[in-house]
């Protein structure tokens, strides 16, 4: 009798997860925050609480240095926005640190056989940076940064982007972020995506009614979801 071929496993799905950076993955307002209070002292103002500046940290640097500088206007912003890239660069990851459940998410993806990658609009050298602070150079398989590409979120190519280094179509993909901006970027992209509840947004935004995939609470919903995704 000829010998029946074993049938090849089917290969995991989704086939990689995407990550936004700041607000999903890794708590970096503490020193964010830090870097905004160290402009504020130079130019002889009082720093702000964390509690202030921590719903804006998804929003970027310029939403970050709108609101410790209300009275001046975008030109001087844009002037300020240097000096603060080199300030939170020089202490990239003193305070920061992974959410609750990250790190057993991201081995659960690995041990499922995917990959993972972050897609995000913090400059792509900070972001290497925060990488590194973290332990995951060696295990995050794709980086595209706010800077790697001419478009960035709410744009859906940077995820097309990282899915094309990955040798995948979009639709292999899952995507999950904070912002809203993450959202539409994700399902633009043909991803399904998922809202990080416990990420930064300002008290009168309402994540719940973003048209999201899922919204997940935390990381251990996310692995929910995932392992429930329809092929």
């Amino acid at each position: 009798m000829k010998p029946v071929a074993a049938a090849s496993p089917r290969p995991c799905w989704p086939r990689a997860v995407l990550f936004d950076l700041d607000g999903t993955l890794v708590d970096t307002a503490p020193d964010l925050a830090a870097a905004v209070n160290r402009l504020l002292v130079e130019e002889g103002f009082a720093p702000l609480p964390l509690a202030v500046l921590r719903p804006l940290v998804s929003k970027g640097g310029r939403a970050l240095l709108t609101r410790a500088f209300p009275e001046r206007d975008d030109a001087a912003i844009e002037a300020l926005l240097p000096r603060f890239l080199a300030a939170y660069a020089d202490a990239l990851t003193v305070l920061s640190r992974p959410f609750a459940g990250i790190e057993a998410l991201l081995a659960g993806i690995e041990s499922a056989g995917a990959r993972w990658g972050i897609v995000t609009n913090k400059p792509e050298a900070l972001a290497r940076g925060v990488i590194a602070g973290m332990g995951w150079s060696a295990r995050c398989a794709v980086l595209v940064g706010g800077d790697s590409l001419p478009l960035r979120k709410p744009d859906p190519a940077p995820l097309r982007h990282a899915a094309a280094l990955l040798g995948l179509q979009a639709v292999e993909c899952v995507y999950v972020g904070d912002d809203a901006r993450d959202i539409v970027a994700g399902l633009a992209a043909g991803m399904p995506t998922a809202a990080a509840l416990w990420g930064y947004r300002e008290p009168s935004e309402q994540p719940e009614h973003w048209p999201a995939s899922a919204h997940c609470a935390d990381a251990a919903a996310v692995a929910a979801w995932i392992r429930v995704l329809p092929r």
